[in-house]
């Protein structure tokens, strides 16, 4: 089938199982790619060089909403390398403190907020504290760049993560975290649950109001941080209630999770998300194309590949694709990504000659059975 669908038109009806004219393609890049290229990709926006490359573009557009606070304040502050982040409560306050880090143009968490028992319950007074609302100059920002893109891109924006993850990966670190909820569980998931209450409000205004074309849960899911057993008492339930929430306003719902998931598929497949979004195959993940559409039959995945298959030359990273897509019984819901972001050692000549390869691949559109 010849190129008929634009960019957003193809990755929405991915989304959706719907028959696509060809498999949608994107590499995931960041800041940190230009600077690691040769001229003249070196001195190109990312926007440039997916254009050079060909891909089907994915883009974040404004938040439309705000928090606010009667009682409590947040304020962040930048000292070179170094961000803090200071939640001041009646109870006290709690510091996060962040470090650039230049070759993957991001920003680690170098000092948790919370330490110990009296630290969840200055972020539980925090988040109890939160309400959030829609932030009209905001979503004409977001109408705006919305219109802009136009169908050159399918158009995204965040809710946020589940209340056990984020403690995790940003509020205490995960050795502690693991054991202030073993230590004190009661009082952990009374956090958990004020967390969830904000997710909630969030994801109600976002479904009503924002123009993106899908929604996202950045999750990072991986049992390498949580075991299956806690996915199933804390994240699949406060997931679920989003899910349901996009669900019923027939939003497209994505759940980033882009580590160890096999264990744990029987549970994402009965959450009513559209998508699963950075869905790596092994041997930097553990769950393959196939391990996804036989346990998850009714959902996207997006992904596919893996950071180590992209640091190979095009051919090898062509023929795994191919036998990986050939496993499959059809390939309706089937994004090819680079999963997780793309290495800056890959070169854009190898990404757009796999690019290519994927837009020339006879995908199947067979009704799914």
């Amino acid at each position: 089938m010849s190129e008929q669908m634009t960019a957003k038109e193809r990755w929405l009806a991915a989304i959706r199982m719907k028959p696509v004219d060809r498999l949608p393609f994107w590499p995931k890049l960041d800041g940190a790619y230009p600077p690691a290229q040769r001229m003249p990709f070196k001195d190109l926006a990312l926007d440039a060089i997916h254009d050079w490359i060909g891909s089907d573009k994915h883009t974040w557009i404004a938040d439309c909403t705000r928090e606010t606070r009667k009682r409590t304040a947040v304020t962040t502050s930048r000292d070179g390398i170094f961000m803090h982040t200071v939640y001041t409560t009646p109870l006290g306050e709690l510091r996060l403190v962040k470090q650039y880090d230049q070759p993957s143009d991001s920003w680690h968490p170098i000092e948790f907020p919370i330490k110990c028992l009296d630290g969840v319950k200055l972020m539980t007074a925090f988040f109890e504290d939160v309400s959030v609302d829609l932030d009209r100059d905001a979503l004409d920002k977001a109408k705006r760049q919305s219109a802009e893109i136009g169908h050159s891109a399918v158009t995204a924006g965040g809710i946020g993560e589940s209340p056990l993850m984020y403690f995790i990966e940003w509020l205490a670190g995960v050795e502690n975290a693991h054991l202030l909820l073993a230590d004190h569980q009661p009082e952990v998931e009374t956090l958990f649950e004020a967390l969830h209450r904000v997710l909630v409000q969030k994801a109600r205004l976002l479904c009503e109001h924002s123009p993106a074309d899908v929604l996202y849960m950045t999750e990072n899911t991986s049992t390498t941080l949580i075991s299956p057993a806690q996915y199933r008492r804390y994240c699949a339930r406060h997931v679920g209630e989003y899910a349901r929430l996009a669900h019923e306003a027939d939003r497209n719902l994505i759940l980033h999770m882009c580590g160890h998931l096999k264990a744990i598929l029987p549970d994402l497949a009965a959450i009513p998300a559209r998508a699963f979004e950075a869905f790596t195959s092994p041997t930097l993940g553990n769950t393959t194309l196939r391990d996804g559409r036989q346990a998850c039959p009714d959902k996207c995945l997006i992904g596919g590949t893996n950071a180590i298959l992209w640091t190979r030359t095009a051919d090898e990273i062509i023929a795994k694709i191919e036998a990986d897509l050939s496993d499959l019984p059809h390939h309706r819901g089937i994004v090819v990504t680079s999963a997780g972001v793309m290495p800056p050692m890959c070169k854009p000549e190898t990404i757009k000659r796999v690019c290519e390869w994927v837009k020339r691949y006879p995908a199947r559109m067979d009704e799914p059975r």
